[in-house]
């Protein structure tokens, strides 16, 4: 457990910035209650994904989705590296942590109208409030921290131009609205970089990477989920069975090797630099996104074996190979390491083998077989110092 930041009372301490090699620092309960709660909007996000992509709605649903999972990853995103250079754990702290989970749950009720109607309004409120929060908490770190006092106040002043950017975005004509949205996204992107160039705030390279991983388990649940619908679906209706507890069974399978390459090395051990933090931190955006969409792929495959969906068999396959390809490629990109020729090659390789099995049979059970091969290969070729998970990295 992390230890609390010394100060004059639990009720109000100063925002200084943390020590970026303090040894044991872990998740704390209130982070871990953050993304229990982030879990609701990416549950709602992977759910009408499902829906679209069983409707054959696909250039509708990806968009979408793509555009939803923005305002989730980035939100989390800011509160995660934030947390991990200031979180003093004072009731302000507290407080603000609490309005960030409460524009979540905002954000997350207005989804299914993002989709179902392209209405935004609840959305935006709900992402706003998050980012305002965390402008309260810059201004309190550009307070308490004089050293990083510039770079603070550059996430403050940044954050809160661009949230008003996102509101005035509500008006603009609808011709307009895919050029807007990838200039803020951009605009979002670039207020770290910017910031950070004047001085490098105090994230700590173990605690990010267990936070990371800890919300890749969260969106793995998306897809744990979708087997046991399988399972459940098998038992449930009448008729041939076999087919659904083997979709089941192959769902497992990916699940269970989609999170073997991902923790089969420590991620804080490309956590040493600035530029590969933000190299880690911006690649999670598809790691995230593709391993929330692999469980809504699972569950249109379901829907296309009981009849219940608009895409054929086949076709909804590709609705489990494109996120599980995307997923090792970003994977590979967020942890590759110098001096690995054969990780190098394997996870594209395995990538692209992924990407053709809709066209054989049993689409799935050949993604399944891929994985457990690319497992295999990892495990083989992994140093044994990639079981050692007690070094502690500094930041360079």
């Amino acid at each position: 457990m992390t230890e609390p930041v010394a100060g004059p009372s639990r009720f109000y301490r100063p925002m200084a910035a943390r020590d970026t090699a303090e040894r044991h620092r872990a998740s704390t309960p209130l982070e871990l209650l953050f993304d229990l709660c982030f879990v609701v909007a990416v549950s709602q996000a992977s759910g009408r994904l499902h829906h679209a992509l069983s409707a054959d709605e696909i250039g509708h649903g990806v968009g979408r989705y793509l555009l939803v999972f923005f305002a989730i990853w980035w939100a989390w995103v800011n509160f995660t590296w934030f947390a991990s250079a200031y979180d003093n754990d004072d009731v302000p702290y507290r407080l603000a942590t609490m309005v960030v989970i409460t524009g979540a749950l905002i954000l997350a009720a207005g989804i299914p109208r993002a989709f179902d109607r392209g209405d935004l309004v609840v959305l935006v409120i709900g992402y706003v409030i998050m980012r305002l929060a965390m402008v309260a908490q810059w201004v309190r770190a550009a307070i308490s921290d004089p050293p990083r006092r510039v770079t603070a106040l550059r996430f403050a002043v940044g954050i809160a131009v661009v949230q008003v950017a996102w509101v005035v975005r509500l008006w603009i004509p609808a011709d307009l609205s895919v050029a807007s949205f990838l200039f803020l996204v951009a605009c979002e992107l670039a207020v770290p970089v910017y910031a950070e160039r004047a001085a490098g705030t105090t994230w700590h390279p173990t605690h990010i990477a267990e936070r990371y991983g800890l919300f890749t388990l969260i969106v793995l649940g998306e897809s744990v989920l979708a087997s046991t619908t399988a399972v459940q679906a098998g038992f449930d209706v009448g008729g041939e069975r076999l087919p659904l507890l083997a979709l089941s069974a192959a769902g497992l399978v990916i699940v269970f090797a989609i999170w073997w390459v991902y923790f089969d090395r420590p991620g804080e051990e490309v956590l040493t630099t600035r530029p590969s933090g933000f190299l880690f931190g911006y690649g999670h955006y598809v790691v995230f996104a593709s391993a929330a969409a692999i469980g809504a792929g699972i569950t249109v495959e379901v829907d296309a074996l009981l009849g219940i969906g608009e895409l054929p068999t086949h076709a909804a396959a590709f609705a489990v190979a494109i996120p599980v390809a995307c997923f090792l490629a970003s994977v590979w990109f967020v942890h590759r390491r110098p001096g690995e020729p054969v990780r190098a090659v394997a996870f594209p390789v395995a990538a692209v083998l992924v990407l053709a099995t809709p066209l054989g049979p049993q689409p799935l059970a050949l993604i399944a077989a891929i994985l457990v091969g690319l497992v295999a290969l990892t495990a083989a070729t992994s140093p044994k110092s990639s079981l050692n998970r007690t070094a502690k990295p500094q930041l360079r």
